[in-house]
């Protein structure tokens, strides 16, 4: 049964089935064919959404459309620009640093990569950056959203494996800047190689405006983060509080602050949030179904026993560990991921002594690496969506940016103190 489960699962995959609907129908066929009750399907769907952590994704998806629709991302755009210069690569440097920025408030690759990749890529063709150079950057940029806190990647880790939200979130600052200087550096030396951001004209150097209007422009974008982090940190507020915090302050810049939001457009911006939500939940509890019926039919024992089985080399099996999730990232979503293989890698994480933190935040950097590898890659579907061309267009581009990102994930794998640094330093647990 167990082999029927995962069997029909990827052949609806391969037939282009969307990824939400394969994993539930593949568990309820199973559910239905090893009678195990099919009347469980309807509880489990609504036991799988029910918890109150997971609260936060939908809050949090919903700040980061309010502030993007205030004008945060166009105005922390300028400010890196203003910092960073008229050199080559400028505008590269400039669009990893304001994803990682960014991902600080909206906690989710797909909606980084979209709100930063509709102001910086028609930006970066017009300085003579090639399409598929700029939308294979931001589509990696975009990424980190779901390793820098706050995280819908680390809220799902953490209400699956009762680790605590804020360590996580603590735990992820020093590897998320890592992936964005991963990416900077290739972004860079490109760019110098190819002579991309050259074509910056004294007439587009007058439009910036002078480093201290652009800061005190972007001031409210920039203490978003810091409210929402500190008061996490400080003990204010838990995650899901965080989140209707951050709902808040949107709704208080664009409305009495810049004052450029309206009823209809607060309207256009619930639906949109809604829309997204809906795709996260949904996923959310069928994959939950999917793994209960794997684990009440063994499965998942059966595969954690074998690979506790198949080497007693902990740093040999963490690496066969990291290839398989480099694999299914490739090909299903995050959310799927979280619910597939962690009830399989937890019993590994008790053998092995591997602290559930780091393990958190590793497997967190790997997936978004399959956020902009192809062939399912979301949010470079997005960016060439974007930038006018087809995502073939971007294979050979993204090369350099995943081999950067996936060293970055081969330093956080190898020293583990990196991610726990920052929990130690708040005095929170690791254990």
């Amino acid at each position: 049964m167990g082999l029927l489960l995962f069997s029909i699962f990827i052949i609806l995959l391969l037939l282009g089935v969307p990824i939400a609907v394969a994993i539930g129908l593949a568990a309820v066929a199973v559910i239905w064919q090893a009678d195990l009750g099919i009347l469980i399907v309807s509880p489990n769907f609504y036991a799988g959404i029910a918890k109150f952590p997971l609260l936060a994704i939908p809050l949090f998806i919903l700040a980061g459309y309010i502030l993007e629709r205030c004008g945060i991302s166009e105005r922390l755009v300028t400010l890196a620009h203003v910092l960073v210069g008229e050199r080559p690569g400028g505008l590269a440097i400039v669009a990893v640093l304001v994803c990682v920025f960014f991902g600080g408030v909206s906690g989710s690759g797909p909606a980084d990569a979209a709100a930063i990749g509709a102001i910086l890529i028609p930006a970066m063709v017009a300085d003579g950056y090639s399409r598929g150079f700029s939308a294979g950057l931001i589509a990696g940029a975009g990424s980190t959203a779901i390793i820098v806190p706050p995280s819908i990647g680390l809220i799902i880790y953490s209400s699956l494996t009762n680790t605590s939200a804020p360590t996580l979130f603590a735990a992820g600052i020093i590897p998320g800047l890592l992936a964005g200087l991963s990416l900077i550096i290739p972004a860079w030396y490109i760019s110098r190689k190819r002579g991309y951001g050259l074509n910056f004209s004294a007439e587009k150097k007058k439009e910036l405006p002078s480093l201290g209007k652009a800061f005190r422009s972007a001031l409210w974008g920039l203490f978003a983060p810091v409210i929402i982090l500190g008061g996490l940190y400080g003990g204010i507020f838990t995650p899901t509080e965080a989140a209707v915090v951050a709902v808040y302050y949107g709704l208080f810049l664009g409305f009495v602050v810049y004052r450029n939001l309206s009823f209809k457009g607060f309207y256009k911006i619930l639906v949109d949030a809604s829309i997204s939500s809906s795709i996260v939940m949904l996923i959310v509890t069928l994959a939950g179904l999917f793994s209960w019926a794997a684990s009440t039919l063994g499965t998942l024992d059966a595969i954690s026993n074998f690979l506790i089985n198949l080497t007693d080399n902990g740093y040999m099996l963490l690496f066969l560990v990291n290839v398989l999730l480099f694999i299914a990232a490739m090909m299903i979503d995050a959310v799927s991921i979280y619910y597939i293989f962690l009830p399989i890698f937890i019993p590994l994480m008790a053998q092995f002594g591997w602290n559930p933190v780091w393990f958190g935040v590793m497997m967190t950097l790997n997936l978004a690496i399959g956020q902009f590898t192809p062939p399912v890659a979301v949010n470079l579907y997005i960016t060439t969506h974007l930038a006018g061309i087809n995502i073939e267009d971007t294979f050979k581009e993204v090369i350099p940016f995943i081999a950067a990102m996936l060293v970055a994930l081969a330093i956080v794998a190898i020293f583990p103190d990196l991610s726990l640094f920052f929990p130690r330093w708040f005095g929170m647990s690791i254990d």
